[in-house]
């Protein structure tokens, strides 16, 4: 869009159509805002805007997700009287469904005289963004065609809302009813495969992927078949499918690094990263959560000290929770726990309920009884409602025979209202 605005700025007297393929491009390409700002200069300019105008506009808006501006641009349609065409109304249904104001959007859908099919896929997606995925299946059920993207937009959303079974079932009419998957499809219905144990599926769709060629056209088949076989347990072939890719995405990598951290094979994982690293292909964030955590599996400490010290020297990445998550892990796991405590109090960001559940998990495992404690306190003031924490320190105070700090901590639970869960008195450390 650079080059194009340099093109668009030498014209003194820009008439709509270049106003328009400008306003579209931006609409599309970002940023949105400026989308916005020429159509604002064209309206200055005493020029009158069209169809081409509007449907674009609302594009923007809804990418930017206002609202309020939004609705403007509908006001100018309807005076307008553009309300007719269908981009246009695609457009107002896309923005209402977009910042989840379904009411404004079934209000112009039920008053469409013919609806096509991108406006029910609209409308569909539209209701399961907002949870109500039994409304979104409803209306998919009353389409009277469908394309292969209302399919794989239910499927999605039945997926997202923990409905595996139904997910899989519905991949099964869709293939009963003559329609072929494409790559989105193969990309959303291999993690319900894996969620399911469906190896059978999962294989039917590689097989499907190789003759149809999806595996060698769009990268993100392979990355799904890598990351289907590896959650599988089916290490091998997820490295065959990886190293018969034509083509390598950061992500692959990602896939593949994960894949050795998740099926325990920590240095084969870090060898990968080193590959990636060769073939010219810079890491990122998730990159270093799949290396750092296979240094956690092979308690590789020195390894994984020196990757996280490269992610700022090498990389410029800062690392979030996620990564000193995977350092936490890593020292505990080796007996590091101080040097995991000084870790966390060393953090830019505050340390959250996880990294000190960590470093408990590893003090109660190599035996350091005082920064347990230290990590349990910290527990009890991120988490006060948790009973359980109060119940592990006071027990830790017991077997220590610390009576005077077990009342306290009573008297800290009662003075909260905290409750004993049924049971918890049973916590030993």
């Amino acid at each position: 869009m650079a080059y194009a605005d340099r093109v668009f700025s030498q014209f003194q007297n820009p008439n709509i159509f270049l106003f328009n393929a400008m306003i579209k491009g931006y609409s599309v390409c970002g940023p949105f805002e400026e989308s916005l700002s020429l159509f604002s200069a064209m309206r200055y300019r005493g020029i009158w805007p069209d169809e081409y105008t509007f449907a674009p506009l609302l594009k923007a808006c809804s990418n930017l997700l206002d609202l309020k501006l939004g609705q403007c641009v509908h006001k100018d349609v309807i005076v307008a009287g553009f309300e007719c065409f269908s981009s246009i109304r695609v457009g107002v249904v896309e923005l209402y469904t977009s910042c989840g104001i379904m009411e404004d959007a079934e209000y112009v859908f039920d008053k469409m005289p013919d609806i096509d099919v991108i406006i029910w896929n609209l409308m569909i997606s539209g209701y399961c963004k907002r949870g109500d995925v039994d409304m979104g299946l409803h209306l998919f059920r009353q389409m009277s065609e469908r394309s292969i993207v209302s399919w794989n937009t239910m499927i999605s959303c039945l997926a997202q809302s923990g409905r595996d079974r139904e997910a899989l079932g519905l991949f099964h009419e869709m293939q009963d009813q003559g329609f072929k998957p494409d790559e989105v499809t193969v990309v959303v219905i291999l993690p319900i495969c894996a969620r399911l144990g469906a190896i059978d599926v999962g294989q039917w769709i590689q097989s499907y992927a190789e003759s149809s060629g999806l595996h060698r056209k769009f990268v993100s088949v392979g990355n799904a078949l890598v990351d289907f076989y590896s959650k599988c347990g089916s290490l091998e072939t997820a490295r065959r499918v990886f190293n018969d890719m034509p083509q390598k995405s950061a992500i692959s990598w990602n896939a593949m690094i994960s894949a050795m951290a998740y099926n325990g094979k920590g240095e084969l994982g870090v060898d990968l990263f080193e590959d990636m690293i060769t073939t010219g292909i810079s890491p990122n964030d998730a990159t270093y959560i799949g290396v750092l955590s296979c240094c956690a599996h092979a308690r590789l400490v020195e390894k994984g000290m020196d990757l996280f010290a490269s992610m700022t020297l090498n990389h410029q990445i800062e690392p979030k929770l996620e990564h000193y998550g995977c350092m936490v892990d890593l020292l505990g796991r080796c007996g590091w726990v101080r040097e995991a405590y000084n870790l966390i109090r060393s953090m830019p960001e505050k340390p959250n309920a996880s990294l000190w559940g960590s470093l408990l998990s590893a003090c109660r495992t190599h035996g350091h009884m005082e920064l347990a404690q230290l990590a349990v306190e910290e527990l009890i003031n991120l988490e006060p409602w948790n009973s359980g924490n109060y119940v592990l320190l006071s027990n830790m105070y017991a077997a220590e025979e610390r009576w005077d700090k077990v009342e306290k901590v009573r008297a800290l639970m009662k003075e909260r209202s905290v409750k004993k869960e049924p049971g918890q008195s049973a916590i030993r450390y």
